[in-house]
């Protein structure tokens, strides 16, 4: 595995976490105008975009560099970095809604503050109200793209796991093979070494009978010549 470039993904996705949560800090203290919010939310869609880009590079690692246990271990962490992505989203979201809020909030408190700007203030906050209608639906269609992918993604790593279970089960039938080989093996060697010590002791008393044999022989013609 290229421990170099897992290291390097890792922290690319690290320094993206901490620069989104940063800029949804920023969001939370933003009291407009409302280009403002928009130029916040811009650049949070690059942001996501780039860490969820990298939770995918992440993933590729895992799948083509890395090998057994450690393999199961790195797709678990892209798993988690994912959830974390759709954790952050939701509170980017949630800070877009406050900030909204607030912007409206500072809007009709200037509107109530000069009575003279009466026709002014009304034209802003409609303006305002337009372009938060507008935004509102643009971000909701952001939510909606990346909750899609979030979901094939999701399905992506369903599979992964349930290769990973399959392959898993598989290794162990084989071990379970691999151990029952072995006793055979282990059974057949102590027959082996049983027939061997049967042999010997064949061959042992076939050469003691022949010694046997001969001295009978030998002691008969003894006895008949002598």
């Amino acid at each position: 595995m290229d421990n170099v470039q897992v290291t390097s993904v890792r922290q690319e996705i690290v320094n993206f976490n901490l620069r989104i949560k940063a800029l949804i800090q920023d969001i939370y203290t933003c009291q407009g105008p409302l280009e403002v919010l928009n130029e916040l939310n811009r650049e949070g869609r690059i942001k996501i975009a780039n860490l969820r880009k990298q939770i995918e590079q992440l993933e590729i690692l895992a799948k083509e560099q890395v090998k057994g246990t450690e393999r199961t271990k790195l797709l678990a962490e892209v798993e988690s970095h994912r959830q974390q992505l759709t954790s952050t989203y939701g509170a980017f979201r949630k800070a877009n809604i406050t900030c909204m809020l607030t912007i409206e909030k500072v809007n009709n408190k200037e509107l109530f503050h000069d009575e003279s700007e009466e026709a002014t203030v009304r034209h802003r906050q409609r303006k305002d109200k337009e372009g938060l209608v507008k935004m509102s639906s643009d971000v909701t269609e952001q939510l909606l793209s990346i909750s899609r992918h979030l979901a094939e993604t999701s399905q992506r790593s369903a599979d992964t796991l349930e290769t990973l279970v399959n392959s898993s089960s598989n290794v162990q039938g084989i071990q379970d093979e691999l151990q029952t080989t072995g006793s055979v093996i282990t059974q057949s060697g102590k027959l082996l070494a049983k027939y061997g010590r049967r042999e010997f002791t064949d061959k042992f008393l076939l050469v003691f009978s022949f010694i046997f044999f001969l001295a009978c022989v030998l002691y008969v013609l003894q006895k008949r010549l002598f």
